[in-house]
């Protein structure tokens, strides 16, 4: 079954990058070199020795990497190299290029991650090489000179991404940063995340999750690390919903809000602001404490802090803020150890 989802996955992958094109695959020879080794290239044993052959995206295509599906994932083959120069070839390099926006001359390995490049996660994803995870196109320029179009993610993609860093800690900075709604919410409920320069996996088991609202009311997510780690983790939006209801409930009926209803009743349903609740519960929990004397509320206090703080360091996780980049007001509840959260997003592992 895996063999047969990885096999799948790079068909797919290889046909989006073609948009209905040629696609090109390249395969190792045994001895044969096609390129001299000189001072500008270097013998790596692997890209002077390819065969490259070019096929339709169809039956012609998938017959072919069924035939050679084992140079794609035998340890002793340099499979992800090989597909790396198959993706590219089939996007070709002139496209490639453009997609980089080739005014900053970025190579598509350029990144400040030992992990890997951005733009080859985008690549895959998306069949473009792009440096922008916004929406659609962006014209960024400024009095002094003209606008120059930024093109980013042009439709809804198979699989999403999810992104954050230490760098796009700031508000303003991280809504900069963070993909846009076609890369966060994917026609599957599966994320590549890269979170402090760490790739990983995010999925659900629900292929509807995102169809249905009530589904994603309450659901399990499993993270996967390129070092092997497993996570699960329980996202519970139900509190954010019933307080956005409530609130909204507990408005004063004026002309005002009443022609603001009647609007929205012609104008179809609006969804729920975001709210922050828990001041009613902090005002009853203050009430409950100075009845209780001064030595029981130092002593709650006290136990207070520490709960609190051991609830801050969970909160404090990166993978919990990267999981907040989706579902802002979300409460996730982590099944494993946090010494293990701390581990996995640190540089030293």
């Amino acid at each position: 079954m895996q063999r047969e989802a990885l096999f799948c996955a790079l068909l797919e992958i290889l046909r989006t990058i073609s948009d209905k094109g040629k696609v090109t695959i390249v395969l190792p020879s045994e001895d044969e070199v096609f390129v001299d080794h000189s001072a500008c290239y270097f013998h790596d044993s692997v890209t002077e020795k390819l065969y490259v052959f070019t096929l339709s995206p169809n039956e012609e295509l998938e017959y072919f990497l069924k035939r050679n599906f084992k140079y794609f994932t035998e340890e002793e083959t340099p499979g992800t190299l090989l597909f790396l120069y198959s993706a590219v070839l089939t996007r070709s390099m002139g496209k490639v290029r453009t997609d980089l926006d080739s005014a900053k001359s970025a190579p598509l390995t350029s990144s400040n991650h030992e992990e890997g490049s951005l733009m080859i996660v985008t690549l895959l994803l998306t069949g473009r090489a792009t440096p922008y995870i916004h929406n659609g196109v962006v014209n960024v320029g400024d009095e002094s000179s003209y606008a120059v179009p930024q093109y980013g993610v042009l439709k809804r993609c198979m699989i999403g991404l999810l992104l954050w860093d230490i760098e796009s800690a700031s508000a303003a900075v991280n809504q900069s940063r963070q993909p846009g709604s076609r890369l966060k919410t994917p026609n599957y409920p599966i994320w590549i995340t890269s979170c402090t320069g760490h790739y990983g996996v995010i999925f659900n088991k629900n292929p509807d999750l995102l169809r249905n609202y009530h589904a994603e009311s309450r659901f399990d997510v499993n993270y996967y690390s390129c070092s092997g780690h497993q996570i699960l983790m329980t996202i519970d939006n139900r509190t954010y919903n019933e307080q956005a209801l409530v609130m909204l409930e507990r408005q004063p009926i004026t002309p005002e809000s009443t022609s603001m209803s009647g609007k929205d009743e012609g104008g179809g349903a609006t969804s729920p602001t975001a709210v922050s609740g828990g001041g009613g519960a902090a005002a009853g929990g203050g009430v409950g404490g100075a009845s209780g004397g001064v030595g029981g509320a130092a002593s709650g206090a006290s136990g207070g802090n520490d709960v609190v703080a051991k609830e801050e360091s969970t909160l404090n996780t990166p993978l919990q803020r990267l999981i907040h980049t989706k579902w802002e007001e979300a409460t996730i509840s982590f099944h494993v150890q946090p010494s293990m959260l701390s581990y996995l997003f640190s540089t030293t592992q």
